[in-house]
């Protein structure tokens, strides 16, 4: 079901690199109905919206009170459709649903990169960062920034959460700290479009030129609760595909103290059934030297029954709290910031920080 409602752009709020946030006086049709929403517009899929447009929107994010994407989502501006423009490309995204847009895959025909990806078949051992949240991609940057600064770092974005590329704030504000981002599977709105986390990687390392890959799902991770109900299983096929492409895995722990729920206390299940389960080739499990005794405890006990394919490494963890407060976003996880769960955001640098001295 989708939750359609009208309304007219109040205000064009502020924009980013492929997303514009409004906000929208609502026709109501239910009683709980708010006057005005917060609403989010992609101008590659919808046009630009502009003050007295009318727009059609989807509000079951608002209805659902999700924290991530807690914003209505313009599907049209029924009033000032966009010209068409020239198609480029011939993949399909969002495949059969309303809002299926067609994009440019970096190894089709008609890519400047078609030749180079064409023949590649190997990543030659280049670091492949693999993270179950999106909220560890800038401290992983953190933790690479600080022994390699001129580093190239792509960033491979899954179709876990959000498909849109502009979703994502952090990205934009990362922008010029990355040699770009990919989006595969049905993700989109990336530098370049791949097809699959193989093809993708592949893109990453010749087409991007990238030294290191960070892999994970943009925001807004889904979960059950359950042990295989949740989107960062990805992880694990994250694995198998950097390790089938000749690529040098690095897992990014999710390590806490701070979440209030047992399943994601000291090495999250998340990651557990990812690198445990769903991985079949071997990974370097980065922890830092710095975890509090106790947690250190319960982290090494949840991954010894990991250590018979993966090795965990623990790295030196000097410099990176630094490295961490100088990042240009705001980390957040789950509402908590920095010193909120200090833990998985340490973690997270320590394998940037490995996999750069991987170069």
């Amino acid at each position: 079901m989708i939750r359609w409602r009208r309304g007219t752009v109040q205000q064009v709020v502020r924009g980013w690199r492929g997303a514009v946030e409004l906000t929208v006086a609502v026709a109501a049709r239910a009683a709980d109905d708010p006057a005005t929403v917060r609403a989010l517009a992609y101008p590659d899929l919808v046009g630009v919206p502009q003050v007295g447009d009318e727009v059609l929107l989807n509000t079951n994010a608002l209805a659902l009170g999700l924290g991530t994407g807690g914003y209505a989502l313009v599907v049209a501006l029924p009033e000032r459709l966009p010209d068409d423009a020239a198609p480029q490309g011939h993949i399909v995204k969002a495949r059969y649903s309303p809002l299926q847009t067609i994009r440019l895959a970096a190894d089709e025909e008609g890519s400047p990169h078609r030749d180079a990806l064409a023949a590649a078949d190997s990543l030659d051992g280049m670091p492949v960062i693999t993270a179950d949240l999106h909220s560890a991609l800038p401290a992983i940057l953190a933790g690479i920034r600080a022994d390699a600064p001129h580093a190239r770092v792509a960033y491979v974005l899954t179709d876990g959460g959000a498909l849109a590329a502009g979703f994502s704030r952090t990205l934009d504000a990362l922008h010029d700290s990355l040699a770009g981002t990919v989006t595969t599977g049905q993700a989109w709105g990336g530098d370049l479009e791949a097809v699959n986390i193989h093809s993708g990687l592949l893109a990453a390392r010749h087409a991007l030129r990238a030294d290191i890959a960070i892999v994970s799902q943009g925001p807004g991770n889904l979960g059950t609760g359950t042990t295989w109900g949740f989107s960062g299983t990805a992880v694990g096929e994250a694995v198998n595909a950097a390790a089938v492409l000749g690529g040098r895995p690095v897992g990014a722990l999710r390590v806490s103290d701070a979440d209030a729920r047992d399943r994601h206390q000291g090495v999250s299940h998340h990651s557990l059934t990812a690198y445990g389960r769903v991985a079949l080739a071997a990974a370097e499990l980065v922890l830092p030297d710095g975890l509090p005794a106790g947690l250190r405890e319960q982290v090494d006990a949840d991954l010894a029954p990991l250590t018979g394919r993966h090795r965990v490494v623990t790295v030196a963890s000097a410099g990176l709290d630094e490295a961490l407060r100088a990042v240009p976003v705001k980390l957040s996880t789950m509402g908590r910031g920095l010193d909120g769960d200090y833990a998985y955001f340490l973690t997270c640098a320590a394998a940037g920080r490995h996999a750069a001295s991987l170069l």
